[in-house]
C-alpha cells in the first residue's frame, strides 16, 4: 500500500519573471528561500541539508516560464518532483504556480504525507516572502540542528514565549527578542503551522522547524553579511536548546 499524491499552490508576487527565474532555478536562489545550500548543474538539482543531499534531475527548463526537476522511483516506488510555471502579469507581476507530486510507499504514509504538506507549505510560503521582500539578494543559511527526540511541543511553546508571541501564532504577529550573540531584534511572523515558524526581519527570515524524529531545526536566510557562519549556527543552537529545556510557563 501506499499513495500518489499531487498537490497544487499559487501565488501573485510584484516580481518580474526573470526575477521569479532566478529565485527557482539557480543555486543561489533556491538557496535563499528552501533549505540548506543549492547547486544548479549538470541536469541536477542538489540540496545540502545535514547528511542529506539528494540530486534531483532536472526535467524542464523552459526560461522564463517552466521549471522542473524530481526524482526516480526507487525500488518501493517512492519518489517527488517539483514543477513551477512562471505566469507574467501587467504592472510587473507574477503569478507563481507550483506542483508538487510523487509517492509516498508503506502502510504508514499518513504521517508522512502531513509532515511533507506542512513543510512545503511553508516552504512555498518563504519563496513568496522572498519574492515580495528580497526580491535579487541572496542569502546565506544558517543551519542549527537540535538534539532528536527532544518534544517540539514544549521546545516550540518556549521558543513562542521567547519572541514575544503567543498561540496560537499567526501571520502578521510581532515578534521580538534580545539574544545573546544576536542581539536585539523585531520582526514579523509570516507563517506558522503546527510544525513550523517564520518570522522576517529588515535582514532575515529566521525560521524554526520540527525535524525528523520530533527534535527542532533553526534554518535562517541571512540577508545581511555574516563573517562567522558556523559560529552564528552555534549561537542559534544554544538558544533553541535552552528553549528546550525551560520550563513550561
Amino acid at each position: 500500500m501506499g499513495h500518489p499524491f499531487t498537490q497544487h499552490r499559487r501565488a501573485e508576487v510584484a516580481a518580474t519573471p526573470e526575477e521569479v527565474w532566478e529565485a527557482i532555478a539557480t543555486g543561489p536562489g533556491i538557496t535563499s528561500w528552501f533549505m540548506g545550500h543549492n547547486e544548479v548543474h549538470a541536469g541536477v538539482v542538489r540540496t545540502v541539508f545535514g547528511g542529506y543531499a539528494p540530486e534531483l534531475a532536472i526535467t524542464a527548463a523552459e526560461r522564463p516560464r517552466r521549471f522542473a526537476y524530481g526524482s526516480a522511483p526507487g525500488d518501493d516506488g517512492r519518489c517527488i518532483g517539483y514543477e513551477f510555471v512562471i505566469e507574467a502579469r501587467q504592472g510587473g507581476r507574477t503569478v507563481v504556480r507550483t506542483v508538487t507530486s510523487g509517492f509516498l510507499p508503506g502502510d504508514n504514509w499518513a504521517d508522512e504525507y502531513e509532515a511533507m504538506t506542512l513543510g512545503t507549505d511553508f516552504y512555498f510560503q518563504t519563496l513568496i516572502e522572498y519574492l515580495s521582500v528580497f526580491t535579487g539578494r541572496h542569502a546565506t543559511p544558517l543551519t542549527a540542528f537540535g538534539p532528536d527526540g527532544r518534544d517540539w511541543g514544549s521546545t516550540r511553546a518556549a521558543i513562542v514565549r521567547q519572541l514575544g508571541l503567543v498561540e496560537p501564532v499567526a501571520a502578521g504577529d510581532h515578534a521580538q527578542a534580545d539574544i545573546e550573540g544576536v542581539g536585539r531584534f523585531e520582526g514579523t511572523v509570516y507563517f506558522a503551522n503546527a510544525r513550523t515558524l517564520g518570522i522576517r526581519t529588515h535582514d532575515a527570515l529566521l525560521r524554526f522547524i520540527q525535524g525528523l524524529g520530533k527534535g527542532h531545526i533553526a534554518a535562517h536566510l541571512i540577508f545581511a553579511p555574516v563573517a562567522d557562519p558556523a559560529g552564528a549556527e552555534a549561537t542559534w543552537l544554544t538558544w533553541m536548546s535552552e528553549c528546550g529545556r525551560s520550563p513550561a510557563a
